[in-house]
């Protein structure tokens, strides 16, 4: 039987890592592993079944299906566990020790293993056994309220907790801690907490905040949509512009791009006093020509203008589909494998089987 790293591409070909299946978060990080070259195995409940198609975020692995109520079957997971790098995992605490599968017992057998823990809480805290979704993680975290109109707050789908603050951070602390243990001989674990990577990804607002550069009222500030050049506005179709001309060059070629250049109003680009009537103007100029329209206006400049395109238009765009961002498998458009490698490039590792057994990946591995 071929190995399941035989085909593989992407700097991550060699390393092995076991997933033990779930929602969120975790599946979009060990997917992210996974087109980066890493051997993962998915372990899922019996009757689970292959991942269809259009489950994108299982892609480039395997499934083994599991009842991990079955020592048998739980011996060989570990066995398995034996002979890898890492493992991932995205449940409450506690849930992987009652298993018999916590690291404390996987680590003494596998004195290298990182242990990947993906959680909105983290391990520890008063907080660490409640439920909880994105927007609690990132309501307590200070994000949530610095996002949206001034009215309330707004939901930014699900990618500042789940995903930027939770698999990319567990991603990164899964790779530096696999250098450390191949230097090391020793494991580790990883708590991937989003409460704290949000406070992470927040950074750069509390040092604005903390230097009198922030203030704690949406569409006040510079980031926020409070200027009238870093915002949206609404075309004659109904559609959207995105505009983010901060730097006076860009505001300048945004400007003589609008037909506004020389405009006393906007002689003064970061006189906040002037801001409300300039938005007003841009609204109004903006509502006279479609998207389309602005967009051959805008095209190739460095105004900083571009359309707000939905989930399934934007693999339409020419920069990106020139770029190959988005690919197209058993007719279905996909985000493509990113960030991108010169030497080893990541890909959709398609010569995965969709579904195998714990003694194939015993024997393969």
């Amino acid at each position: 039987m071929r190995g399941p790293s035989a085909m593989a591409t992407g700097p991550l070909r060699g390393v092995r890592i076991v997933e033990f299946a779930g929602i969120g978060p975790a599946p979009f990080a060990s997917m992210m592993l996974a087109d980066m070259g890493a051997d993962i195995i998915r372990i899922a409940k019996p009757g689970t079944g292959a991942p269809g198609p259009a489950e994108f975020l299982q892609r480039s692995r395997s499934t083994v299906e599991v009842d991990l109520k079955d020592l048998a079957q739980r011996a060989k997971v570990k066995r398995l566990v034996c002979k890898c790098d890492a493992l991932v995992e995205g449940f409450r605490p506690g849930v992987m020790e009652r298993n018999g599968l916590g690291p404390e017992s996987l680590m003494r057998d596998n004195a290298k293993l990182v242990y990947g823990r993906m959680t909105g809480w983290g391990q520890t805290g008063p907080l660490a056994q409640a439920a909880g979704h994105d927007i609690n993680y990132i309501s307590l975290s200070g994000a949530l309220a610095a996002i949206g109109p001034a009215e309330r707050p707004a939901v930014p789908l699900n990618l500042v907790g789940d995903y930027g603050g939770g698999a990319l951070y567990l991603v990164t602390g899964i790779l530096a801690a696999i250098i450390d243990a191949r230097a090391t001989g020793r494991g580790q674990v990883v708590d991937a907490a989003m409460c704290d990577s949000v406070a992470s990804l927040m950074t750069i607002f509390h040092y604005l905040a903390q230097t009198g550069r922030w203030q704690e009222r949406r569409e006040s500030n510079l980031l926020d949509g409070g200027r009238p050049f870093y915002t949206t506005y609404t075309c004659k179709d109904g559609r959207f512009m995105a505009a983010g001309p901060l730097e006076p060059q860009f505001y300048e070629e945004f400007l003589r791009r609008l037909g506004l250049l020389g405009d006393p109003l906007f002689d003064h680009q970061n006189d906040s006093a002037a801001w409300p009537a300039m938005r007003e103007r841009l609204e109004q100029v903006f509502a006279t020509r479609t998207q389309d329209e602005w967009v051959a206006i805008f095209e190739g400049s460095d105004a900083c203008v571009t359309p707000v395109l939905t989930v399934s238009q934007a693999h339409t765009h020419p920069h990106l589909a020139a770029r190959g961002s988005y690919v197209v498998r058993d007719g279905r458009v996909q985000p493509a494998p990113a960030p991108r490698f010169s030497r080893t490039p990541s890909s959709i590792q398609e010569d995965k089987p969709a579904l195998t057994t714990l003694d194939q990946m015993l024997a393969a591995w």
